[in-house]
């Protein structure tokens, strides 16, 4: 019963919820993990708070609290959709909390070191003008690098300056880019169509959709751009490990420090809860202190 549950349950996710493959195989994984260890697999009705929480106190030691957390919240999303299906009466997760966490401080760059990060590709380098479209595109939107690499040429609208992203749960949002990266975008265009070109003369099926490709004229994945922007950060010297989210939450960051009001960078983020954004106002408070501290004559003495 339960296992038949769980097929129905993951074609909700992906249809209903729009889910990515990726995010359903991770909730469907964190489920089939709980139901192995029920002693009645197939009776959901025999489900308790009490089973749960022997569940979560196995899971202790071997996980993280961040991981008990995230299968408690796949629990939690399988338990309301039998609720409302009718197959449960109660929801056996109510009233157990998850563990507390400690909010890691999101990784950031200065202004500064944004900028030695852009000027690090070498122009003579045949990819150089790709990964500085990337960079530019990546700090001036915010966006995600899973929502980078699956934009289309289509996506861009010049005209505007707006990008429309696809993000989490297939939800779409248009996003302002700066002129700084529609220059890069308009030099990175030549080497696009030439990597078309060479592999449509190889016989192979042309991309002529996505906007970043490949060195083999493909679409470009998340770990290579992963991997080139890491390379660019160590190039460049700065001492943070640089990623493309490490871009994302500079572009939040930065956007608050020059006075931005937090519904805005929800928005261009993309986040469905404001509390999500939240975690950049105390990185934004830490910039108001620092500059109270060196202009106020009183903080001086």
């Amino acid at each position: 019963m339960l296992m038949k549950q769980v097929g129905l349950f993951t074609q909700w996710l992906e249809v209903e919820k729009g889910y990515s493959r990726h995010t359903v195989d991770g909730y469907l994984h964190d489920v089939i993990e709980f139901l192995r260890f029920l002693p009645e697999k197939n009776d959901p009705g025999k489900v308790t708070a009490e089973t749960v929480r022997r569940f979560v106190a196995s899971l202790y030691g071997a996980n993280s609290s961040s991981t008990v957390s995230r299968k408690l919240s796949a629990l939690r999303t399988f338990f309301r959709y039998l609720c409302r299906q009718g197959v449960l009466d109660q929801d056996p997760l109510t009233g157990i909390a998850n563990p507390k966490l400690s909010r890691p401080v999101p990784v950031f760059l200065t202004v500064d070191e944004v900028f030695s990060l852009l000027e690090e590709p070498d122009r003579r380098d045949s990819f150089a003008a790709r990964d500085i479209a990337i960079m530019e595109l990546l700090y001036s939107t915010g966006m995600r690098v899973s929502e980078l690499v699956s934009r289309n040429i289509s996506d861009l609208d010049f005209e505007t300056g707006m990008v429309r992203v696809s993000g989490k749960g297939k939800k779409e949002r248009v996003v302002p880019f700066g002129k700084a990266a529609a220059e890069a975008l308009h030099k990175y265009f030549p080497l696009r169509l030439e990597l078309i070109r060479t592999r449509s003369a190889r016989g192979r099926a042309s991309e002529h959709e996505a906007l970043f490709l490949n060195a083999r004229g493909g679409r470009i994945t998340s770990r290579s751009v992963e991997r080139m922007i890491g390379e660019y950060g160590v190039r460049a010297g700065i001492t943070v490990t640089v990623t493309p989210h490490a871009l994302r939450h500079s572009f939040a960051t930065h956007l608050l420090e020059m006075g931005a009001d937090l519904r805005t960078v929800q928005e261009l983020l993309g986040h469905v809860s404001l509390s999500t954004t939240q975690k950049y106002t105390h990185l934004n408070m830490d910039h108001l202190t620092k500059v109270y501290d060196q202009a106020h004559p009183l903080a001086k003495k």
